[in-house]
């Protein structure tokens, strides 16, 4: 589609905006959205007919891009069909998409909890978990993110749950491994994990392992900063967590449907969690929709005895249909299998190189179209390029940055001292060039504020 520009339009779209809408993560008076017109594939654009490569696919979840025909057309199937039915009945779309979501799980994750969102696919998981085991703690790591709800936000690693820890969510973080910037004073991937793997047992012994329902774990945490765990790691945990009886919970909520060149992320290391919540690349975001995946053992414990918890909309035929539609589209066209080439092929070759000759570039890491470049103002030191958690003043190099992107025509995801580069899995080689050269011409303005 060719971008029809239409100022006015644009303007009461923001003026709308501005005056009513109230939005997430955001000082209300000083954010300024752009008013987006409309969307297709790898691309969307303003009101001024100026497009944009998108390597945020959304929110990491436009999968498949944006407007994909065949998903279009069975969420207008569906609802001339059944717009809406309620969760406890069985609907042939909401059957059919458990049914094709359990086939790519891992192991014995046969069972398929509908929810809106990975937020509430967390909240849902850990309750799970506490009921299952009869204990109340709940391990995650920090540099996670697990979402914005009240459970998943104190699960959270990173400063977004600052704000709503009351430190009465019976959570407990721990360190989990990232070399790069290595708190075991690692030299080498084997160290770090043999490091990671005894500091997550000590945590565990310290806290009293009678103690712990659940470890959650992102199985490669998003926008946190995409760092691959190590070999043998999620292996490691999964040991630990059998172990001491403890629910071991993977969020592949930005990491699943593909984004790793595999249906799952747990795949890349065969590894089998016994839960999993998924959403985003489920069905590319068209609906929302989430979920948890959930193992033979856990879902024993429900079969005389009431979950109790539940969803008004969960399973929603919408975007259960949708679902069924972005499942079938992405085996038919391999989308998967594209991620997975194109990640190695071309992304992994391509970002070493920028990192060559860009010194704000410390290290580069990923997989599949889930990528993650660490900006600093030092390659010796490794000193960050802004401070964490910057804002302001402080985060002028970053925002340069992102401008610079902007100007060239990309729109980067940004999170702290890191951009990511996570275009939709059915992205083209010609588009990922594109946006590779805009991301050259931003880096350049980031080199400035290197030493």
């Amino acid at each position: 589609m060719t971008p029809q520009p239409d100022p006015e339009v644009g303007a009461a779209v923001k003026a709308a905006d501005r005056a009513h809408v109230f939005h997430s993560w955001s000082a209300q008076e000083l954010i300024d959205p752009l008013a987006v017109a409309g969307a297709e594939g790898s691309y969307f654009w303003d009101y001024d007919g100026k497009r944009y490569l998108d390597f945020t696919s959304g929110l990491v979840y436009t999968n498949i891009g944006y407007q994909h025909p065949r998903v279009v057309a069975a969420i207008q199937e569906q609802a001339a069909r059944m717009t809406t039915f309620a969760p406890a009945f069985a609907v042939e779309a909401r059957s059919e998409a458990a049914r094709l979501i359990a086939e790519r799980t891992p192991g014995d994750l046969d069972k398929i909890f509908f929810t809106n969102g990975g937020a509430d696919a967390i909240e849902h998981a850990v309750r799970m978990a506490r009921l299952h085991t009869g204990r109340p703690k709940v391990l995650s790591a920090y540099r996670s993110y697990h979402g914005g709800t009240q459970q998943a936000v104190n699960i959270t690693g990173d400063p977004r749950r600052w704000a709503s820890d009351g430190a009465a969510a019976g959570v407990v973080h721990f360190w989990a491994p990232f070399l790069y910037r290595s708190r075991f004073y690692a030299e080498t991937e084997e160290q770090e994990c043999a490091r990671a793997l005894e500091h997550l047992e000590t945590t565990i012994a310290f806290e009293g392992p009678a103690t712990i329902a659940a470890i959650v774990l992102e199985t490669i945490p998003g926008t946190a900063g995409i760092m691959v765990p190590p070999p043998g790691y999620l292996a490691g945990v999964r040991e630990i967590c059998d172990k001491y009886g403890i629910v071991f919970v993977l969020d592949e909520v930005m990491a699943g449907f593909g984004r790793t060149g595999e249906w799952f992320a747990a795949d890349l290391f065969d590894v089998t969690p016994d839960l999993m919540t998924f959403a985003k690349g489920v069905n590319s975001g068209y609906v929302p929709l989430g979920g948890v995946a959930i193992s033979g053992a856990i879902a024993e414990t429900f079969a005389k005895r009431p979950y109790p918890g539940g969803l008004t909309y969960s399973g929603h035929p919408l975007a259960c249909a949708a679902a069924v539609a972005t499942i079938q589209v992405m085996a038919e066209e391999g989308v998967v299998e594209n991620a997975a080439r194109l990640g190695a092929d071309v992304v992994g070759p391509a970002l070493r190189e920028l990192a060559e000759r860009h010194p704000s570039v410390g290290e580069v890491r990923g997989v599949g179209m889930f990528w993650a470049l660490e900006l600093v103002r030092n390659r010796e030191t490794r000193e960050p390029l802004v401070p964490y958690n910057a804002a302001g003043a402080a985060n002028a190099p970053m925002a340069a940055f992102g401008s610079a992107a902007k100007a060239a025509g990309l729109w980067p995801f940004m999170n702290m001292n890191r951009t990511h580069v996570v275009p939709p899995c059915n992205v083209g080689e010609a588009e990922l060039k594109e946006g590779l050269a805009a991301l050259d011409t931003a880096l350049a303005v980031a080199d400035e504020y290197t030493e």
